[in-house]
C-alpha cells in the first residue's frame, strides 16, 4: 500500500474560464458553469500527499445499520465516508439521480448529439462528435469519471451521464463516485483515487492539514484542452451538432 502513486490524467481540475481560445465553446462553458456538476468539476483543495496515501492505506467497507461505509484512519482520526456525505461534501445535489439509462434511450441520444458511429455495442468513442460535445465527454471522464486512461473510449455507465446532463436530467454522481471506490477497495487499491474529492471529505473532518508539508498539485485542463477537441476524429466528418435547447435554457 506504501507504493500506491498518483495517476496524472485522473480527477483533473476543470478548465470553465473564458480565454481567446474559447472560440466556440462559450455554450457549454456556460452550461457547466450553470450546472449541478460545477463544484465538483473545480473544487481544487490543497491536496496533502501523506495524508491521501494513509486514507487509501487504511480504508475498509463496513456495514454500519445496513448503510455501506468507507472507513479510514488519518493522522489518527477515524474517517467515514458514504454516498450521503459525498453529495453534501461535493455540492451534488442528485439524491433522486439517475444510475443508468436504457440502452434504447442510450442510443436514442447519442445519435441526437450526433454520434456517427453507432452499433450494438456499449462502448462508446469521444471522437466520433463534434467538437463541444467532445468537450463535455472528455471534462467529464477526466473529471469526475474512475477512469485513468483510454480518454477517447467510455462506457454506458458514463454515456447516460452525458446524456442527462444535456437533457437537463440528474445523474447519480455522488453513487458513481462511492460505488467505484468501493470496487476500488474490493479490487485491490492499485493507486490513489480520487485525491481531490478525497482531501475535500478529510478537510472535513479532520483538524490540522496544513501541518503537512509533502503537496500533491492537481493537474488541471489548460487552454490547449480547446484547440485538442477541434481536431477531427479518424472516421468523423466533422459535422457540427449543436447543444440542446435545454442546455441553452439554463445556460442563459
Amino acid at each position: 500500500m506504501s507504493n500506491l502513486k498518483f495517476a496524472e490524467t485522473h480527477n483533473l481540475v476543470a478548465f470553465l474560464g473564458k480565454p481567446e481560445e474559447i472560440d466556440g465553446f462559450e455554450e457549454i462553458i456556460d452550461y457547466l458553469n450553470a450546472s449541478y456538476v460545477q463544484y465538483a468539476l473545480t473544487v481544487n483543495p490543497t491536496i496533502y500527499t501523506t495524508c491521501i496515501k494513509q486514507f487509501w492505506a487504511s480504508a475498509k467497507v463496513k456495514i454500519v445499520n445496513e448503510e455501506r461505509q468507507i472507513q479510514a484512519l488519518v493522522d489518527k482520526k477515524k474517517v467515514i465516508i458514504t454516498e450521503t456525505s459525498i453529495r453534501s461534501n461535493l455540492k451534488l445535489d442528485d439524491a433522486e439521480g439517475i444510475n443508468d439509462l436504457p440502452t434504447a434511450t442510450i442510443f436514442e441520444e447519442l445519435e441526437r448529439m450526433g454520434y456517427e458511429n453507432l452499433t450494438q455495442k456499449l462502448t462508446f468513442y469521444k471522437a466520433y462528435f463534434s467538437s463541444q460535445w467532445k468537450f463535455l465527454i472528455h471534462t467529464i471522464l477526466q473529471c469526475l469519471s474512475a477512469k485513468t486512461t483510454t480518454w477517447n473510449e467510455f462506457s454506458s455507465t458514463m454515456a447516460s451521464a452525458m446524456i442527462c446532463l444535456a437533457t437537463n436530467q440528474i445523474f447519480n454522481f455522488s453513487k458513481y463516485i462511492f460505488n467505484n471506490m468501493v470496487k476500488h477497495l474490493e479490487g485491490g487499491v492499485k493507486f490513489l483515487m480520487y485525491p481531490r474529492f478525497v482531501q475535500v471529505f478529510l478537510d472535513k473532518q479532520v483538524k490540522g492539514m496544513t501541518r503537512h508539508k509533502e503537496v500533491y498539485v492537481t493537474r488541471s485542463h489548460t487552454k490547449k484542452v480547446f484547440a485538442n477537441m477541434k481536431r477531427l476524429g479518424k472516421g468523423f466528418s466533422g459535422r457540427v451538432t449543436p447543444l440542446f435547447p435545454t442546455m441553452m435554457i439554463q445556460a442563459s
